[in-house]
Order: structure tokens, then C-alpha cells, then sequence
């Protein structure tokens, strides 16, 4: 048996069903974001259920919905009709899965999230199931195969279900106005939530840290000073504050290729005149963007005035835990 063939077919299945969903999708799937959002927006939650492997999806996507300031919860269906439907509050949004769109324990619930006046959103394999028909907005998630060889194990419907989930996800939180400092807010503990958080002030090397030397020191005084303050580089500046460029240890080595004598040069005749800088003020995600699209290893941090305040070197973020 050739298992990457074998492998390849199975992404190739899956892929060719996601794509299908991509090309069907109708106003069933507006009218289910408008319906999350109207829901979320009254400041109530999303409920969902499923069995099985739609239960694992269903998870899935609660996950998601939580991680994105919708909050979610997973019912699950065997023990709800067993006190657990007292997490369900009237006027939730629900969101059931059933590829059959026939499960008894899911059909089991109707009744009593009707009461609840819950607002009923389908993912489904069957538009005239039972399930299909009781709902308000109902999301086709039919498939021509699974990519079990056998055409049984739920494989390209839970796929199918899992990225119908990710789109309600995402266009949801881009409707609701969701910003990156939201998402760092529900996500504090990890390096993307205090990238978010953090502040470039609140990393930056300041006071004896901070390399600073005027344009006519000498390279000789740059780089004492660059042991100083254990830094890679020196911040030249103008007798008024203003940045007048950078000295780095780089700059050195490749003045030092061409003139072995330089020590007693003026260090300006080696600078680099506009080094990339960011405001004391942003965040520490948009340093990491500056670092990802520019090869440098220190950043100069300037303040309103455009004078040199601080200096971040990539061994910082380390550090801090940024990285």
C-alpha cells in the first residue's frame, strides 16, 4: 500500500467538499451571522450540541466563538434532558449539529429550547429533516463522499462542519467590530495576548541602558559605549534631542573590512542616518511587524517629539516573554 497516495486522497477529498461548501453558501449563512450577532449583542450566548463526532465539532467551534468575545457554551445532550438544559436562558442562540439532521437525543431537545425561545441555527446534510425544519436558519453542510474508503466514518462532513464553523466565527467577530486589542484581553497568558498588551515603553532599555552618543564621538567612544550599555548598537543624537541615526555593531565590522584605522574616526561617517524606529507608545505587536519586515536586531524608540527615549534590542522580547 502506498500511504501517501492513500493520504493525499484523503486531503483531496476534503479539500474538493470545503470547496463545494465555499461555492453554495446562500443567504441561510447571513442570516445566521445577523442572527449571532443580534443574539450576542443582547448580551446573551451561543449554545451548541451535537452528537458524536458533531459534538467534538461542536466543541470546536464553541471554542472559537469564545476565544473571539462570543461567549459559547457545549450542551451536552444526553445529560441535558437530565438537568443540564438549566445552562440554556431564554432567547440563546442555538447552533445544533446532525449531518443526518435525525438524531433522536437532538430531536429530543426541540421542544424544550422552543420554550426557552431559543433561535434555532442548523448545520445539516438533509434541508428536509426534521431538524432542518424546525430551524431559523439552516446551514447546508451535505458532502458527495466522506474520505473514509468505506464512505462511512464521519470524516469530510466533520471537516465540512468544523470550517463552516470557523467562517460563522470569523465573520461574526469582523461584524461585531472585534479588535485585536479584544482578543489580547481573553488571551492574557499567551505571548500573542501580551504582545497585544504591552507597550513599547514598557520593554524599552531607558536611563544608563540607553546607548546614547553625540555625531562627532569616535568610533572608539561608540563602541566603549555600546559595552556599557551591553547593547549592539549606539543612538547618535544632535545636541537638541533629535536622532541623528544609528551605529551598530554590524556598521562596524563593515567599516572595520575597509578601514582598520577607523577608531579615532568620527562615528557619524559610519552611521546610518534613518534607522527604523517606532513610537514609545505603540504596541509591542506592531514592533514584532516592524522586525518581521526589516532585518534589524534594535529598533530606536522616539517619543512625540521624535527624540530618541528608548531602544528595544530582539533579545528583549525574549525577555519580556513577547516572543
Amino acid at each position: 500500500m502506498d500511504y501517501l497516495a492513500k493520504a493525499r486522497t484523503v486531503i483531496d477529498l476534503e479539500t474538493a467538499e470545503v470547496r463545494r461548501l465555499s461555492e453554495r453558501l446562500d443567504q441561510a449563512f447571513v442570516e445566521a451571522v445577523d442572527l449571532l450577532r443580534s443574539v450576542v449583542g443582547e448580551g446573551r450566548k451561543v449554545v451548541l450540541c451535537g452528537v458524536g463526532k458533531s459534538g467534538n465539532i461542536a466543541a470546536k467551534i464553541a471554542a472559537t466563538l469564545n476565544s473571539t468575545g462570543a461567549p459559547a457554551v457545549v450542551l451536552n445532550v444526553q445529560d441535558a434532558l437530565h438537568g443540564d438544559l438549566g445552562m440554556v436562558s431564554v432567547g440563546d442562540a442555538v447552533i445544533a449539529l446532525s449531518y443526518s439532521g435525525e438524531t433522536d437525543e437532538l430531536l429530543n431537545l426541540l421542544p424544550h429550547l422552543k420554550r426557552q425561545q431559543c433561535r434555532l441555527i442548523a448545520f445539516t446534510g438533509n434541508l428536509q429533516s426534521t431538524l432542518a425544519l424546525a430551524a431559523e436558519a439552516v446551514l447546508d453542510v451535505r458532502v458527495q463522499r466522506e474520505a473514509c474508503p468505506l464512505n462511512l466514518a464521519p470524516t469530510s462532513s466533520s471537516t465540512v462542519m468544523l470550517v463552516l464553523g470557523d467562517a460563522l466565527a470569523m465573520v461574526l467577530l469582523e461584524a461585531r467590530g472585534f479588535q485585536p486589542e479584544d482578543f489580547a484581553l481573553l488571551h492574557p497568558g499567551g505571548s500573542l495576548g501580551r504582545a497585544l498588551l504591552t507597550k513599547v515603553s514598557d520593554i524599552m532599555r531607558t536611563g544608563d541602558r540607553l546607548p546614547l552618543v553625540p555625531p562627532d564621538a569616535t568610533v572608539r567612544e561608540a563602541v566603549r559605549t555600546m559595552g556599557r550599555c551591553r547593547s549592539g548598537c549606539v543612538i547618535l543624537t544632535h545636541p537638541d534631542g533629535a536622532l541623528a541615526g544609528i551605529f551598530t555593531q554590524g556598521d562596524f565590522a563593515r567599516a572595520f573590512e575597509t578601514n582598520p584605522g577607523l577608531a579615532g574616526e568620527p562615528v557619524a561617517r559610519f552611521m546610518t542616518p534613518q534607522p527604523i524606529t517606532i513610537h514609545s507608545g505603540k504596541l509591542a505587536a506592531e514592533l514584532l511587524n516592524l522586525l518581521e519586515h526589516h532585518p534589524v536586531d534594535e529598533l530606536v524608540v522616539l517619543d512625540s517629539a521624535r527624540h530618541p527615549v528608548g531602544l528595544v534590542d530582539t533579545q528583549d522580547l525574549s525577555r519580556h516573554r513577547i516572543l
